[in-house]
């Protein structure tokens, strides 16, 4: 239950997301800062707006920003910690994860780089059926990404099944944080 104000203030900055308009084109490049950490990025789209945040981000933020960076570096960083999250027993990207995905589609159309998309389940069910939910997760961004333009041989897919959770425990905040696609790109 320690993680229960952590999925308000997710869900809260959702919802807060949906309802503001998108942040204007800026002709002045972003201040951008590789993170410390690779789980979080920060970067200042308009100098007035908040900073991107891991997961807390509309689909319009994030490909603007991506669009925006000065470079690949920067803009690689702007997407790190960015995972799309899937319900329970699920492989359909839903609505409010687009943006994490138009991001990544932004990023690969600019720089033409590669990408390794990781599909994860929570702990429930056996092994195999969970490796192959995690293979259906992971088809199902990359078909979202191809559909985006993005050309499928800078595409792998790739399933962890409930071998590589991010957060321990069974309770329903973990589960929904294991319930993922990570997106790995080459350093």
């Amino acid at each position: 239950m320690k993680q229960s104000p952590f999925i308000v203030a997710i869900a809260a900055a959702l919802l807060a997301a949906c309802a503001s308009t998108p942040a204007p084109v800026v002709s002045n490049p972003p201040a951008a800062t590789v993170p410390s950490t690779p789980s979080v990025a920060t970067v200042d789209v308009t100098g007035s707006e908040p900073a991107l945040q891991g997961g807390s981000v509309s689909a319009a933020q994030l490909a603007a920003a991506v669009k925006a960076a000065p470079d690949q570096r920067s803009a690689q960083a702007l997407l790190n910690g960015h995972s799309v999250y899937f319900d329970f027993d699920q492989s359909v990207v839903k609505d409010d994860q687009r943006g994490v995905v138009e991001g990544n589609a932004a990023f690969l159309n600019r720089f033409s780089s590669k990408v390794l998309v990781q599909g994860n389940t929570d702990a429930r069910g056996s092994r195999e059926y969970n490796l192959a939910l995690g293979q259906r997760r992971a088809e199902s961004v990359k078909q979202s990404l191809e559909v985006l333009g993005v050309k499928p041989a800078q595409i792998e897919a790739v399933s962890f099944g409930k071998e590589k959770p991010r957060a321990e425990g069974d309770s329903e905040a973990a589960n929904a944080e294991n319930r993922r696609a990570d997106f790995v790109y080459p350093q």
